[in-house]
């Protein structure tokens, strides 16, 4: 794909969100793949290049949007990617946990007990990483 502004954008707001590693990592499992390869390259330039990119919100509330419409919709795939978002952007363990439960008088308990379960899960996985992320030497 030629890389428009929107798309170089994009991918600097891609990498920012998700760290280098793990958009490094899913580019050559996931995206390796022609097709996902099509599909990440028009996410990149359409949701990250024009709508993460959009001034009026920071990262860090466009982070929890994407948590809670994950969450609400029960798209625990989706939900898991946000939450290390979220989590990357300044949110704590313990607000994501809270915003979710304070969702289940909305949405319902069973999809928030999946989306706690997807959490659970993600929180495990940030706290694995966070030891081989510092002997790597990175931040």
């Amino acid at each position: 794909m030629a890389q428009s502004e929107m798309y170089r954008k994009g991918s600097e707001v891609r990498r920012r969100l998700l760290g280098d590693t793990y958009v490094d990592r899913s580019d050559t499992t996931t995206y390796a793949d022609p097709v996902m390869r099509k599909f990440i390259d028009l996410a990149t330039e359409t949701v990250f290049g024009a709508l993460w990119a959009r001034p009026g919100l920071d990262l860090k509330t466009r982070a929890l949007v994407c948590v809670v419409s994950d969450a609400a919709t029960g798209r625990e795939p989706e939900l898991a990617i946000h939450l290390r978002m979220a989590r990357g952007q300044g949110w704590t363990e313990e607000e994501l946990t809270e915003a979710l439960l304070h969702m289940s008088g909305y949405v319902g308990l069973p999809l928030i007990r999946e989306a706690l379960l997807t959490a659970t899960k993600v929180f495990a996985e940030g706290k694995a990483e966070k030891p081989l992320e510092r002997r790597l030497g990175a931040p």
